[in-house]
């Protein structure tokens, strides 16, 4: 009997370790115990040793060891989470704020994930309600004047490999230079996990996930940061926490990339749809600068002429300090330039940079 016991324990075990199990979620459900034994938090997945976590009061832990037959990993205490300067998007938000077209691309890779309680089930091979999600998403940030391309294409089934099926899609989003993507999900935790209030209105929180196995982890990492920062002082208890977990999610490819969940699989998905219009705002906040969309050029009178030569100086300054901080920031010189050309084209109407395209 109790070889039997051993067996299933392994076997068990064995189903949360794939050949890739730092790019799964859902078949395991991990608990993250703080150094006195409590809990921090959970994950549907597997935690690593050398995983980190920033909870929702900025603390930020090391996970330094896991008990795969418990399925709870422990963290070390080391302070106060801070943004590192070096890999700061401050310079990045600078240059898209300039540029007269605001672009986000999105994607979900786990394109079955859905919410039992509106959907029936938490995985729906079509119609799944993620895309319900993302769609929501994509809607309010298009209010506030900014493009966005979402991809709906499937990457079925759940497995390891869905995050090398998405890649393809991520690298073609990429192609267009977008300010920042975002691949869309939801959690596989309790809901209490996830409940909450904002504004007075019943609400999903949001965790953001950043992938520490890759060129780009610590501006991606930054990134989340000034997206949690931003969330915190307007709607505070919106962002639950950020989790840097072993993998790359192909956040690699761009350095403003993160993995959003919105909420869990045991939630209404309305209460996710609720969080989507919050979180477009604190993304415009953070990515533009919560500059408005430019509707259309006006001449400069005589008086103002002077007043534009001193704002190109003010751009050349901009822009040369943009891309000396690019060369020293590892990872984030490719995505800056693309902006730096792009909007130095829209500003000076095609002088310098990229030449807009011609309006059919």
């Amino acid at each position: 009997m109790k070889r039997i016991v051993l067996l299933l324990v392994a076997a068990f075990v064995l189903i949360c370790l794939p050949a890739v199990a730092e790019e799964t979620d859902g078949d395991c459900l991990y608990t993250l115990l703080g150094p006195d034994g409590q809990m921090l938090t959970m994950r549907a997945g597997r935690m690593y040793e050398g995983d980190e976590y920033i909870s929702s009061d900025d603390q930020l832990y090391r996970i330094v060891s896991v008990d795969d037959v418990n399925m709870t990993a422990t963290a070390e205490h080391l302070g106060e989470a801070q943004i590192d300067p070096a890999a700061s998007t401050a310079f990045h938000s600078l240059i898209a704020s300039a540029a007269s077209e605001k672009k986000i691309a999105m994607y979900s890779t786990h394109s079955d994930e859905s919410y039992i309680p509106s959907d029936g089930d938490y995985s729906l091979e079509e119609n799944a309600g993620i895309y319900d999600v993302g769609n929501s998403f994509k809607e309010n940030l298009e209010k506030l004047g900014i493009e966005v391309e979402y991809s709906e294409e499937t990457f079925l089934p759940h497995d390891a490999g869905a995050y090398r099926r998405s890649r393809r899609v991520a690298e073609e989003l990429v192609k267009d230079g977008p300010d920042a993507i975002f691949d869309i999900h939801r959690d596989g935790v309790p809901a209490e996990q996830y409940e909450t209030t904002v504004d007075g209105e019943e609400t999903s929180m949001v965790r953001l996930f950043v992938g520490r196995s890759n060129p780009n982890s610590q501006a991606n990492r930054a990134f989340a940061q000034e997206v949690k920062a931003a969330a915190d002082e307007e709607y505070p208890g919106l962002i639950k926490d950020i989790y840097i977990g072993k993998g790359n999610y192909n956040q690699e490819l761009y350095p403003q990339s993160l993995l959003l969940e919105f909420g869990t699989h045991e939630i209404d998905k309305e209460l996710a749809i609720n969080s989507t219009e919050y979180m477009a705002e604190v993304i415009n906040e953070v990515v533009f600068g919560g500059s408005a969309k430019a509707e259309g050029k006006t001449s400069v009178p005589e008086e103002g002429k002077a007043v534009s030569s001193g704002i190109f100086w003010v751009i050349g300054i901009a822009v040369v300090a943009a891309v000396v901080y690019a060369l020293a920031s590892t990872g984030k010189f490719k995505s800056i330039w693309h902006k730096i050309k792009r909007s130095s084209s829209e500003i000076t109407g095609g002088m310098f940079g990229e030449k807009p395209e011609k309006k059919k």
